[in-house]
């Protein structure tokens, strides 16, 4: 189903589509971001950013919103599978998704690396 009309069926008349989207793999690099005074502070958060159709996908089928418009999904690296949010960016265009210090380490990603994550929305 086209990502326009699941978000109309979903929005204006309260009715999601059958057959559920996703998961997504993504692929990207991973940065770390600068807080207010342009340099990154102590516990400072890596992300990867989604974008393009992939984040419209995901807004499209998205029912599950939580604070600051952010959305509960399961993601995937490598060996490593955990629940977390997506949080939305206007800057970007798409979604941010926040990659904790535990993935990070089992991983081995490191700012500047290219990762690839399957994401799929939580139910």
């Amino acid at each position: 189903m086209h990502d326009d009309l699941a978000r109309f069926l979903r929005d204006e008349l309260g009715h999601m589509p059958s057959g559920s989207a996703g998961p997504w793999p993504v692929r990207g690099p991973v940065w770390l971001w600068q807080g207010s005074a342009g340099a990154p502070a102590k516990g400072s958060w890596y992300f990867l950013t989604i974008d393009g159709a992939t984040a419209q996908a995901i807004r499209a089928h998205a029912t599950n919103a939580a604070a600051w418009g952010s959305v509960y999904v399961e993601a995937t690296i490598g060996d490593t599978t955990w629940r977390t949010s997506l949080f939305p960016s206007k800057q970007a265009g798409g979604w941010l998704l926040p990659l904790k210090a535990a993935v990070r380490k089992a991983e081995r990603i490191a700012e500047g690396s290219e990762v690839e994550v399957l994401l799929a929305l939580a139910s």
